[in-house]
């Protein structure tokens, strides 16, 4: 596997300060959203570097993005303590849920978007019905005992990265809480496509496939740096590779099986990578760091 900028749209300077996360539109992912630290998100076009929409709502900084499976709404958070559902057609939030204590560090949907998953600094996870107009949470849960930084939403289940240094997968039929001790405050957590397997990026430098089933972990990956900031990872080519930023301000990817790093790239000035999206389907990605830019990434 080879990364290198696209020639198509190489570094996008969208936002003014860090950028903090990015997510490609639902489907073929097309379109790609950004949140920074400038309070706005940006809709662009990674082909053309084309920025097409600004969603601007947030009074302080956007951690957080999630989009609805058909493109029509997408779930933003951040130092609100509120999470923003916006219609993308018209750049006009439709509502807003409040309630956790602090700011919310991330967010996720459901298979159909009927519910918004949102973790908070408050040590809390909170589902909200994005169907109804209720302003309370359907559920909260409390088991965390610092900031919830990371969550995904699968198939009846919510699984959570805590700061606590425990991953908590929900069991939404059984009524169920099964915890792994990582012992190292988590910044990340990501699925396999089977959901058989999670991807957890920790403070101790090190990015571990952890066993859903039995709580094992499967294989790790090292050599970028995570001691500090939030720095997130992921698949690529269909869970054949890891991906992740890193405070050195590199790109690193690994061979999901034999856990060797197979491409490291320099990008954003050397400074702290943060944020990455893969779609597969375009054999692209996209970053984000400190330097206030996102950059376009293909595979060959």
């Amino acid at each position: 596997m080879v990364l290198f900028p696209s020639h198509q749209a190489a570094a996008i300077s969208c936002h003014v300060g860090p950028v903090h996360c990015v997510a490609y539109s639902a489907g073929s992912g097309q379109y790609v959203l950004s949140g920074g630290q400038d309070r706005k998100v940006h809709l662009f076009n990674p082909s053309t570097a084309t920025l097409i929409q600004t969603y601007d709502a947030h009074g302080y900084e956007v951690l957080s993005l999630a989009v609805s499976p058909d493109n029509a709404r997408f779930a933003s958070v951040g130092g609100d303590k509120a999470a923003f559902l916006w219609d993308v057609a018209t750049a006009k939030t439709v509502r807003r849920f409040a309630g956790h204590y602090a700011r919310i560090n991330t967010c996720g949907f459901n298979h159909d978007a009927s519910v918004l998953v949102t973790g908070s600094f408050d040590a809390t996870v909170r589902l909200w019905d994005t169907k109804s107009n209720s302003t309370k949470p359907l559920m909260l849960w409390d088991e965390g005992k610092d900031s919830i930084s990371s969550l995904v939403v699968g198939d009846g289940e919510v699984i959570t990265g805590c700061v606590d240094g425990r991953l908590r997968r929900y069991d939404l039929r059984m009524g169920t809480v099964y915890v792994d001790l990582i012992a190292h405050p988590i910044t990340s957590v990501t699925q396999t496509q089977d959901e058989n397997a999670v991807l957890v990026s920790s403070l101790d430098g090190t990015i571990r496939l952890m066993d859903k089933a039995g709580g094992g972990c499967l294989q790790s990956y090292r050599g970028h740096t995570n001691g500090e900031y939030r720095v997130q990872s992921t698949f690529a080519m269909v869970d054949s590779y890891v991906v992740s930023g890193s405070e050195d301000g590199w790109i690193y990817a690994w061979d999901v099986l034999e856990g060797k790093c197979v491409v490291k790239e320099r990008a954003h000035g050397g400074k702290v990578v943060s944020a990455v999206a893969v779609n597969d389907a375009r054999r692209e990605m996209v970053t984000a760091g400190v330097d206030g830019t996102v950059v376009v990434w293909r595979t060959e």
